[in-house]
């Protein structure tokens, strides 16, 4: 792997999103057996180094390309899009009023459980949560096809040689989407932590 060189060149593949997995997988263990450490048992001590750093990058890029929702994130990042830890996680505005509820429901469970409340209650609230949790199942549904309409679009794109200006805007809208699903699916997570715990 070059210096400067990104997963999808590593692999020899343009940076599109839909990927032929069976296609990804092949690459990768033709790869793996040019690179492996066994193939340089006899080469000087740089080229066997050199040939572990490139096995776990390769380990890496396929790692990364093999799953979507990485696989864009990557492309992203490699776009200085997204940086870890770089952007606080804002409720999207339209689900504030939703959020809310649910946020004053996992209260009201935390404080029933602490002070030992009525079953009864108790199932009321757990019987709520569960409906806010697959109301935000829903959603996340949602988010997970508008990502995947974006995809297409990336894709056509890349295969026309849109210019940059379109592309950007079209990073964007992932990078919000990715967002948004990041959010949902944080809240999802919560709910089903509490609903164990009760």
């Amino acid at each position: 792997m070059a210096a400067g060189a990104d997963y999808f060149s590593f692999f020899g593949l343009p940076r599109k999103l839909a990927l032929d997995t069976a296609d990804l997988e092949s690459r990768f263990h033709q790869l793996s057996w040019k690179l492996h450490p066994d193939n340089f048992a006899g080469a000087s001590e740089f080229e066997r180094e050199l040939s572990l750093e490139r096995s776990s990058q390769l380990n890496d890029a396929y790692r990364t390309l093999r799953e979507p929702l990485s696989r864009v994130e990557y492309l992203l990042a490699l776009a200085g899009m997204r940086k870890e830890g770089q952007q606080k996680q804002q409720a999207p505005p339209e689900l504030l009023e939703e959020v809310f509820e649910l946020n004053e429901s996992l209260d009201e469970l935390r404080g029933a459980r602490r002070s030992g409340g009525d079953p009864g209650e108790m199932a009321s609230l757990r019987k709520r949560l569960q409906g806010a949790r697959e109301n935000f199942r829903s959603k996340l549904g949602e988010v997970d096809g508008s990502l995947q309409h974006l995809f297409g679009e990336w894709d056509r794109t890349i295969e026309s040689g849109t210019d940059d200006p379109a592309q950007r805007k079209l990073m964007e809208r992932m990078n919000e989407a990715l967002n948004r699903r990041s959010y949902i699916r944080n809240l999802v997570e919560s709910v089903e932590k509490e609903l164990a715990e009760a």
